[in-house]
């Protein structure tokens, strides 16, 4: 007979371990309690536990003890922490620590209710055949990458992805998402940059009929669509500071208001965020809050350029030739070793358009280094390359800028002339000079 998942419940106040027990009980769960980190730490050893749920103030110590007791068993514990209202500090530490997800005093029932059914869903640690295999390269750089999704994923903690442009930041995060206990929820993948400012409410958070001219029926926004599952924002630094204000307060509340309604609504979200910007310069700079990007970077994961994982893409290119269809297509030494050579400024969605074109010119089923159509770069990123003679250095600076502005927009020529700060007449020229198609 199925023994009943045991939870363990850690808190010096009689009455709300009272409250707890109740209430676990009634979703048929059985439970132990602790009022003190060392007697926390004797019921870790004595007993196996699905979840241990801890105050963070404890009269002998504070609930990172407990989380980091419970993570060094030989089964590890997933823990969440109870911590005074407001006091974000602390939810972050534990978050940070390793800690599963937190709850705010007063412990609200229908959360603490909610909580647990998704702590009890929390996947094994993740094994080599995982989804996470889907991440192509055997590069040290990779198998870390590989290594932290998988940590990430039996997590509730906010996650901040970084790269460049086309590095794989929305893969990670869905990598993230498939591998953790909300997998069987909607994915949202939100790409901040794309949407109007004047319909980023509307578009985040939804809209009643009649709320304003067009709106001829109820509409559900992101947040809604995701609830329960996670919402990936990309390019998060395009936020105006104006949505950043609306957005700070849906994550600390975990309610959204609907444009033109009086009430708020509940919503479940994990959120992942990415931007190929440095955030924090950004704060530096006034132009993104200091308070959201402390929510949002909780847990930072950082993926690496493709010229910073070279030997990972004679597998890469093979990859992707399958991909594109083109099983039993070779690639001859000299495109190798061309391929080698590029810095890939726009990284392996670059690589793949390669390859795409590439595909479309080769004949006998062989690719050479004319059908990539490669132009010269040097092997790392022109910053880091000779200076000399000048002319070449700039143009490759230009030449980079130029391919994460397109990259940027999804080769918008228009939107991307408009991130560069110059004309459409003025980008076409330059186009043509450096010889981008």
């Amino acid at each position: 007979m199925a023994t009943s998942p045991r939870i363990l419940l850690v808190d010096d106040e009689p009455d709300l371990l009272d409250l707890m027990e109740l209430t676990l009980a009634k979703m048929g769960l059985e439970t132990d309690r602790a009022e003190s980190v060392a007697e926390a730490q004797t019921r870790l050893a004595e007993a196996h536990y699905e979840l241990c749920l801890t105050d963070m103030r404890l009269g002998d110590g504070d609930g990172l003890e407990v989380i980091t007791r419970a993570s060094t068993l030989a089964t590890p514990v997933p823990v969440a922490v109870i911590t005074a209202y407001g006091n974000a500090g602390n939810a972050v530490a534990a978050l940070k620590a390793g800690a599963f997800d937190y709850l705010a005093k007063p412990v609200a029932l229908d959360q603490l209710r909610a909580l647990v059914k998704s702590a009890l869903k929390i996947p094994a640690p993740a094994q080599a055949d995982d989804p996470a295999r889907d991440l192509i390269g055997e590069s040290a750089a990779m198998q870390d990458v590989r290594a932290r999704i998988a940590k990430l994923a039996r997590t509730q903690a906010p996650v901040h992805i970084a790269g460049e442009s086309g590095s794989g930041k929305e893969l990670a995060a869905r990598l993230i998402h498939r591998l953790g206990s909300r997998a069987d929820k909607p994915f949202v993948a939100v790409n901040c940059g794309a949407i109007p400012e004047t319909l980023m409410e509307s578009e985040f958070f939804g809209y009643r009929k009649g709320a304003f001219t067009g709106a001829e029926s109820d509409r559900e926004g992101f947040f809604q669509a995701a609830d329960g599952g996670t919402l990936f924002l990309d390019e998060v630094a395009d936020l105006p500071l104006s949505m950043q204000v609306k957005l700070l307060r849906v994550l600390q509340e975990k309610k959204v208001r609907k444009v033109g309604a009086t009430g708020e609504e509940a919503v479940d979200v994990r959120i992942i965020s990415a931007t190929h910007q440095n955030l924090s310069a950004l704060v530096e700079a006034g132009r993104f809050r200091q308070d959201l990007y402390y929510r949002l970077n909780v847990i930072d994961l950082v993926m690496p350029s493709l010229r910073d994982r070279a030997e990972d893409i004679p597998d890469m290119a093979r990859y992707l030739l399958d991909k594109l269809g083109g099983t039993g297509v070779k690639l001859d030494r000299d495109a190798e070793k061309a391929l080698g050579a590029y810095a890939f400024p726009g990284n392996v969605r670059e690589l793949e358009n390669t390859l795409e074109r590439a595909l479309a010119l080769c004949e006998d089923q062989h690719i050479t280094a004319a059908d990539l159509n490669l132009a010269p770069a040097p092997a790392a990123s022109p910053s880091a390359g000779s200076k000399y003679p000048l002319q070449d250095y700039l143009d490759e600076m230009e030449r980079a800028a130029i391919l994460e502005a397109l990259e940027q927009t999804r080769y918008n020529k228009t939107a991307a002339a408009r991130v560069l700060g110059v004309t459409f007449r003025s980008l076409r020229y330059r186009l043509e000079r450096l010889g981008i198609e």
